[in-house]
């Protein structure tokens, strides 16, 4: 096995499109965005793409009388959705970046970070540009290819979270606090100021909200601050290697987790419906939130539409279960560390492991794959199956996607896939750092070449 020096050497010995073309190993693609030493992460992305799939599915093919199913579901599970991928997302970058410190360059592990996020900020633009114009009215190209979709947001905050980590967590502590605890009031000024029509507030409005503010900038920057903190005690942990490490690092998630989420329900308990402005809650009186900066919002409209059980009243949304909302983003950050608690305690403290974890590791390794396809067939069944004809054939949509990415990597090498681009474009950053590392050395030493040529002849001119 080549030492990383010498790995690094041999990529500046070959042309880069030969380089490239150097079958990437299986076990790289599946591991390009994995801790590889923490199976739980996996695990948990794997819950996380899961959940996601499942939601987009039912969204698009519960009938009009199982919607509320739907409705209800996505709005207390989404802790299980992007607010827990995207906080995976940033705790694998933290732990990757701190475990090759000081072994390779500081130079090649940014320039292997910021191409992995371009390559995903350029996937997400992409994606923006087909759904924005397929589900959003208002909106024409050029404007199209910008919207806070999850791809984009993970792609930013893998390179934020370089900077991020040049922080002391109590920095990061005090700062993804004041983003959280701001957001909501820096919102609602940026959307009055726009519908009021200021051209500053407009752009702004546009920038930090967006299109398609799925997971707009603010609170979700916020992720980056908080999970680099915890990323750093699980990489501690990691390093201690022993069973006292894992459990204090168990009990720090746990305790840390049972307080975001208890503190999110308490600041996120007044309600809110759908509406055209922005009105603030009270305890006695309903808000309202516009849809277009909280669409997450609508899903209250599906759950009232409930006919199975008549006479429940459904009067508003929690802001808790609000995405976008500032107690969401602290209740959410809570449940994330909480199951991630749970699973590393199951997978990495007890060491267990069967076919079925193994199953949700893979699809945690080829997240990005599965995250991207399953909206090939998503308009199959639309608006057409009911609970149980649901269950049925998303579980069976589930299975085919993963035997899909199985073939693809197994047989073909992965070849083309979202995976496959990641670690590519990552190649490449890593070889480009050592080749301008290279060149750079090159023209220091024709400089320093150049300056005693010109003594040699300042002094033999002198001596004549």
């Amino acid at each position: 096995m080549p030492t990383e020096e010498e790995f690094e050497d041999d990529l500046d010995s070959i042309h880069l499109f030969n380089y490239l073309k150097k079958a990437i190993p299986v076990e790289e693609l599946r591991d390009f965005s994995s801790s590889r030493r923490i199976g739980s992460i996996d695990f948990v992305k794997g819950i996380a793409i899961i959940f996601i799939i499942l939601a987009h599915a039912a969204g698009a093919w519960f009938t009009p009388t199982w919607i509320f199913l739907y409705g209800i579901l996505f709005t207390f599970l989404d802790i299980f959705g992007p607010s827990l991928f995207v906080f995976l997302s940033a705790l694998s970058v933290v732990f990757s970046i701190r475990r090759k410190k000081g072994e390779i360059k500081e130079k090649i592990i940014r320039n292997r970070i910021f191409s992995r996020g371009i390559m995903m900020i350029v996937i997400a633009v992409i994606f923006n540009l087909i759904s924005i114009e397929l589900t959003i009215e208002g909106y024409s190209f050029p404007a199209t290819l910008w919207g806070w979709n999850i791809l984009m947001f993970i792609g930013f905050s893998q390179i934020f979270s370089y900077y991020v980590l040049k922080l002391s967590k109590i920095a990061r502590a005090i700062i993804g606090l004041f983003i959280i605890f701001t957001s909501d009031a820096i919102r609602l000024y940026l959307f009055q100021g726009k519908e009021a029509g200021d051209l500053l507030s407009s752009i702004l409005h546009f920038i930090i909200t967006s299109p398609s503010p799925m997971t707009p900038i603010l609170p979700w920057l916020s992720i980056c601050f908080i999970s680099s903190i915890f990323g750093e005690y699980l990489y501690e942990a990691m390093m201690g290697g022993t069973k006292k490490d894992y459990k204090k690092l168990f009990r720090t998630f746990i305790y840390w987790g049972l307080f975001f989420v208890l503190a999110g329900i308490f600041l996120g308990r007044n309600s809110y419906i759908p509406g055209n402005e922005f009105i603030a809650a009270t305890d006695i009186k309903i808000g309202t939130l516009p849809s277009s900066d909280y669409p997450f919002i609508l899903l209250l409209l599906d759950i009232r539409t409930q006919s199975i059980i008549p006479g429940i009243p459904y009067p508003g949304m929690w802001e808790f279960l609000i995405r976008g909302r500032g107690p969401n983003m602290i209740y959410n950050l809570g449940a994330a560390l909480m199951l991630i608690a749970v699973c590393f305690y199951i997978l990495d403290i007890k060491r267990k492991m069967n076919n079925f974890i193994s199953m949700i590791n893979y699809y945690g390794k080829v997240s990005l794959s599965l995250f991207l396809l399953h909206f090939v067939f998503i308009t199959l069944f639309l608006n057409s199956l009911d609970f149980i004809p649901y269950a049925f054939v998303v579980f069976g949509y589930l299975g085919f996607w993963g035997f899909v990415m199985y073939v693809w990597n197994e047989f073909y090498n992965g070849v083309g896939s979202p995976e496959w681009l990641m670690v590519q474009v990552g190649r490449i950053g890593q070889k480009t750092g050592k080749t301008v590392k290279k060149e750079i050395l090159v023209i220091e030493e024709e400089i320093k070449g150049t300056v005693k040529k010109l003594k040699k002849d300042r002094d033999e001119g002198s001596k004549k």
